[in-house]
């Protein structure tokens, strides 16, 4: 008899994950061929923002399948339309390219900065409407060939 568990279990998680990661390598070629090779490990994308010890803002992704995933953007609201934000996707789409990168994503919600991104060079490939209840959630992204250098 199969019974259902649903206490949080960290080393059946790690268990679920790895054989998930081996049926997909299985049954995908892409994902088999990739199995094993310095793309298929996170690297992590990580740039920091700071003013007189202070953190004001910062960008957190990881390089993974030749994709940038964008994780977190932030900028403190005194900094907001002065660049920062733009400096920051600029290092980290540099850093990603110089990792093998050759395209990022990023989810973002309606109140947040689907704007911003998209006058990045992003595109808008996914819309899950009322995820939270009241909210949109999108998906986007950007080749990146044309990643400018840190700055």
């Amino acid at each position: 008899m199969i019974r259902i568990e649903t206490a949080a279990d960290e080393d059946r998680r790690a268990l679920l994950e790895q054989r998930l990661e081996e049926t997909n390598a299985r049954l995908s070629p892409v994902l088999g061929d990739l199995r094993g090779t310095a793309d298929d490990d996170e690297r992590p994308v990580q740039l920091y923002a700071v003013e007189d010890g202070a953190l004001v803002g910062g960008l957190v992704g990881y390089a993974w399948g030749r994709w940038l995933h964008i994780d977190l953007l932030w900028v403190d609201a005194r900094h907001r339309g002065g660049g920062l934000g733009t400096r920051l996707m600029d290092g980290a789409e540099a850093r990603a390219a110089a990792l093998g990168c050759a395209h990022a994503r990023v989810e973002t919600w309606g109140f947040q900065a689907p704007d911003f991104y998209r006058k990045r060079g992003y595109r808008v490939v996914g819309v899950v409407e009322d995820y939270p209840p009241g909210e949109t959630d999108h998906l986007l992204v950007k080749p990146l060939t044309a990643a400018r250098a840190p700055g």
